[in-house]
């Protein structure tokens, strides 16, 4: 991860958390409400995504490419842009949380892991991190939830110690984490449906960005 982060009149807020813990609709969200740019993961038009819940082993390490290259090819864009954006997960969750357990559960070998680091650090000194990362933490059965609610046939597969061990790995992350963090708990709080629980969230986002009496 790179050490640089210029200061800019722009801001940058990236959203991370496990499948399923409302990344997506609370970037939408705060995109509107900010009157923000939003980039998205890029899911419905990924052409290994389907593969790879059939068969990880086998697609694990051209999925894994597939996010990386696209979401620096991303950051490039917005960062270029110079306008604020919120982020539907970050570049470092690929290669700190889904490539690692992958290689760890024996779906993704240690050359294919090893070469992807290697490619991923190579990448890190051309990017920058967020002013301000948000890490949506769930428990798993309020992901379960979650994700047979947006009901993608392709997560039907989904196993509980797969999302059980990617939460392990995500606390250990965000613990290490150097840069700005707001961790909130969602797992009593409803932002899609629920606009006083999207007003508190928005209201921790504020304070943490711009401080408690000011305005973006």
């Amino acid at each position: 991860m790179s050490n640089k982060k210029e200061k800019s009149e722009f801001r940058y807020i990236a959203l991370a958390g496990n499948i399923g813990a409302g990344k997506s609709s609370l970037t939408g969200l705060l995109s509107k409400h900010f009157g923000w740019e939003s980039y998205y993961e890029s899911v419905d038009n990924n052409p290994y995504l389907a593969d790879f819940y059939e068969d990880m082993r086998r697609w694990s390490f051209n999925l894994q490419i597939y996010f990386l290259s696209a979401r620096f090819r991303s950051q490039k864009q917005m960062l270029g842009e110079r306008a604020s954006f919120i982020e539907d997960r970050t570049i470092y969750e690929d290669v700190e949380i889904f490539a690692r357990n992958l290689n760890e559960m024996g779906l993704m070998s240690e050359r294919d892991y090893n070469n992807y680091k290697d490619l991923f650090h190579e990448m890190s000194d051309y990017l920058r991190p967020p002013d301000l990362l948000v890490y949506l933490r769930a428990k798993v059965p309020t992901l379960v939830k979650q994700i047979q609610q947006r009901g993608r046939d392709y997560e039907n597969s989904i196993r509980i110690d797969y999302l059980e061990r990617l939460n392990g790995l995500y606390e250990s992350w965000v613990d290490r984490y150097p840069y700005d963090k707001l961790i909130i708990e969602t797992d009593d709080l409803d932002f899609v449906n629920n606009k006083e629980d999207l007003g508190k969230v928005i209201s921790m986002i504020e304070q943490r960005l711009f401080g408690l009496f000011s305005n973006p």
